[in-house]
């Protein structure tokens, strides 16, 4: 695979301690994450933080990228298609790693859009790419159907006035992870639609900087009581 095309918002020297990748909506590119990159560049300064352009060419606005097509997409052909994209995706995560040199431990994935769908879809494998994801304003192709690995956290965040990609999915897959057991945080913030705004990125940088693991504290044989989705 070739190397995947990417901006870099921050690369500490000589040695970074996490890595932070950011990928962009269908239609758009890397540059539309440089706000949301600082952010995270600002809250983390010993993390490298990385917008990764999607690797084809939208269909939908000239200059914009995408995992997969969204032209005639179904509820069941959304699936095929994110698992089609879903090596390529992986790839880029591990190049990353490797250019970083950070471990999947130390590695977080924040996605919007069919970014966080991807994301969101990476967080499935056995053997996920990265310990935490964020999911702004995204969905899951497919329902998680099992536990996902135990050192994976996921944060679910939406807009309630989203009319692109309705806050219900957001809810669905809340309630979901909360069955399965997985370390999860769900948040729908009202008037806001389809967008990085500020409150979403403002939520997104604090997941990771306050959010601790449910395994981390929980006592043996206790259940995970995750975040109810609002």
């Amino acid at each position: 695979m070739n190397q995947p095309q990417a901006l870099i918002l921050q690369q500490p020297s000589p040695k970074a301690a996490q890595l932070i990748l950011l990928f962009h909506g269908v239609g758009s590119n890397a540059q539309s994450l440089a706000g949301l990159g600082q952010a995270y560049a600002q809250a983390f300064p010993q993390a490298m933080v990385v917008a990764v352009d999607a690797p084809h060419a939208s269909e939908l606005a000239p200059g914009g990228w995408q995992w997969f097509s969204v032209t005639g997409v179904t509820e069941e052909n959304r699936v095929e298609r994110v698992d089609a994209a879903l090596p390529a995706f992986e790839f880029a995560v591990r190049h990353w790693q490797e250019r970083a040199g950070v471990d999947t431990a130390g590695t977080a994935l924040v996605g919007f859009s069919q970014g966080a769908i991807m994301a969101l879809a990476s967080a499935l494998r056995p053997e996920p790419v990265a310990a935490r994801v964020i999911a702004i304003a995204g969905r899951f192709a497919r329902l998680p159907e099992a536990p996902l690995h135990e050192g994976s956290t996921l944060h679910l965040l939406h807009g309630k006035a989203d009319t692109v990609m309705p806050y219900s999915h957001a809810i669905e897959g809340a309630l979901r992870l909360k069955a399965l057991g997985t370390d999860f945080t769900a948040d729908v913030l009202p008037f806001i639609g389809h967008e990085l705004h500020p409150d979403l990125v403002e939520l997104a940088v604090e997941k990771l900087q306050q959010h601790v693991p449910a395994r981390l504290w929980l006592k043996p044989g206790e259940d995970n009581p995750a975040k109810d989705p609002v």
